[in-house]
């Protein structure tokens, strides 16, 4: 069979949002990637797939920004008829047309090379072209969610739930156990204008009545309903036994379908059973030892670690393992706050020097990964560990000793929010005369309804920063509003007749000009069509004045704007 050899500084196995967005970090910072997923697309739980929507931090004021929004927005632009083929697209992009990137889809990884408690190479199987690809890499980031890693490298890991003395949890249960959330396989439905008939397959499981399913199941078609409690195998093995769980998800699905449209008042004459997912979508398996366990609480108290490179927010919300037959509720949310912080001791291994990790199987207990296993946390994890593996390569250091406030700010200056960590501005913003004090108080989200942090001004203000003498720039660095309390995600679970969400939020702004004003000709730079709430403009120019000057908006009345960077 034919081997192909790779030679990178950063190799991503798993190509889910985590590992999407730890791959197009590290490359954006100069770091040569390989992104290895065993599947024909990315996005993992939120590929077409699996069609989970990507949850994550509770609150009005704690949506994930960074890479997980851009993704989010250039879906929203590019995507009008919300089908998840575009979707994927929309990820596929963002690794395949990025300079850094090798990306191999379609790619298992099988075995990994390892010696003196350092990962030298990874190879996987690739099913499509009957090759063996063999990456050398100098870091190794786990981002498959089952850990693959650490049964082929010897790093150590958890799997099932803590006993409640052993790091003093009160929700975990008394004694301890290897027992997880389960799997899904999602359903959608389609609402058409006349009425659809339904026949279930010979095999599907039969619920004739109300009384014939278990209780504390929301079974109905409204709103964002999508069947997340059609789940089981949490009391095997969700790796394992995972082909034996798909087959009993299917027979669920089918039949909860044949009950709500054949055997009750549901509504459902003129739905149809648009798309089943036949493979599961898994919550919990395998969690990677790093140099510290975060536990729930460290949740309860927030997570105030001086290390934080991310945040949660989502709930502790524990399934039963039982899943659908389980009598009880089918989850329970223990509250959290929003946000609370990640430390990045608990993104690398703690006996594998040079891998890290990110997603749901990161170093937490089962109570803590309830509420940190959701896909946006994930995301912006997954950022983390990407960008601090290129500052690894590029200040030549071990994972361990990556600078941590480096870290932080350069996750804060490509737009990601970090808890008890105040961004700094350079010495050409803060030495600016501007009459928009607020676009340098560099906090670049509202944070309750009395902080907005935002620059409101009707279209055709001019913004500006004026400096004494004339100014060597090379980048113009702006964020707008993309709405962050907008209550919709990056795809819907249904598909009613009027579907009115998921559009480019009104309050960016689509259109403006910066002028640049240098000891010869004007420098003008026009943009009409932006979607995004990021936007950096590199340039190189001695200037003594900028000025922004936001035109037009994807509908709102006013422009705002968040911030302005100059260097």
């Amino acid at each position: 069979m034919k081997t192909v050899k790779h030679n990178v500084d950063l190799c991503v196995v798993g190509g889910g949002i985590a590992g999407l967005c730890a791959a197009v970090a590290a490359a954006r910072h100069g770091a040569k990637v390989a992104l290895m997923q065993d599947r024909p697309v990315l996005g993992g739980n939120a590929s077409s797939e699996v069609r989970m929507w990507v949850c994550g931090a509770d609150g009005d004021y704690m949506r994930e920004t960074g890479i997980v929004e851009e993704l989010f927005l250039e879906n929203y632009y590019r995507n009008t008829n919300l089908s998840f083929s575009i979707w994927d697209s929309v990820l596929y992009e963002k690794a395949r047309f990025e300079p850094n990137i090798t990306l191999l889809l379609n790619c298992t990884c099988l075995e990994a090379k390892t010696e003196d408690d350092t990962i030298k190479s990874v190879t996987g199987w690739q099913l499509t072209t009957e090759t063996r690809h063999n990456v050398q890499a100098k870091y190794f980031a786990d981002c498959s969610g089952d850990s693959i890693l650490a049964p082929l490298t010897g790093a150590m890991y958890m799997q099932g739930r803590e006993g409640r003395d052993e790091f003093g949890e009160s929700l975990a249960p008394e004694i301890g156990d290897k027992k997880t959330m389960g799997s899904s396989c999602l359903i959608q439905i389609r609402e058409h204008s006349e009425p659809q008939e339904f026949i279930p397959p010979a095999w599907a499981h039969k619920y004739p009545s109300a009384d014939s399913l278990p209780p504390h199941r929301r079974v109905d078609i409204e709103g964002r309903q999508n069947f997340w409690w059609i789940e089981v195998g949490g009391e095997d093995d969700t790796i394992h036994d995972a082909e034996k769980h798909r087959d009993e998800l299917l027979k669920i699905a089918f039949g909860i379908w044949d009950h709500l449209k054949n055997h009750g008042d549901y509504n459902t004459e003129n739905w149809s059973l648009d798309w089943v997912g036949f493979l599961p979508a898994k919550r919990e398996s395998r969690r990677l030892i790093g140099d510290y366990i975060i536990t729930q609480n460290d949740v309860d108290s927030a997570g105030k670690f001086d290390d934080v490179v991310a945040y949660g927010g989502w709930t502790m919300d524990d399934h039963h393992p039982a899943g659908f037959y389980y009598d009880g509720p089918p989850n329970t949310f223990h509250p959290a706050p929003s946000p609370w912080g990640i430390c990045y001791r608990s993104l690398y291994s703690k006996n594998i020097k040079n891998l890290m990790f990110a997603g749901r199987n990161i170093s937490v207990t089962h109570a803590a990964m309830s509420s940190s296993r959701v896909m946006a946390t994930c995301g912006i994890i997954g950022q983390a560990v990407g960008t601090a593996a290129a500052i690894a390569v590029g200040d030549n250091v071990d994972i361990r000793n990556v600078d941590i406030k480096k870290l932080q700010q350069t996750l804060m200056y490509d737009d990601c929010y970090i808890p008890y960590v105040k961004r700094e501005l350079s010495p050409l913003t803060l030495g600016a005369k501007t009459n928009a004090e607020v676009l340098r108080n560099a906090t670049d989200r509202g944070l309750c309804p009395e902080e907005t942090n935002k620059l409101v001004c009707d279209k055709g203000d001019d913004i500006i920063y004026e400096f004494d003498a004339y100014q060597k720039i090379s980048e113009i660095r702006l964020v707008f509003d993309s709405h962050l309390s907008r209550e919709y995600d990056n795809m819907p679970a249904s598909y009613p007749l009027s579907q009115p969400w998921y559009k480019v939020p009104k309050t960016l702004v689509r259109a403006y000009r910066i002028t640049l004003k240098t000891e010869g000709e004007d420098i003008v730079i026009d943009v009409e069509n932006n979607y995004q709430r990021l936007n950096l403009h590199k340039v190189s120019a001695l200037v003594n004045k900028i000025i922004l000057t936001p035109l037009e908006t994807w509908g709102e009345e006013k422009c705002a704007i968040f911030a302005m960077d100059v260097k």
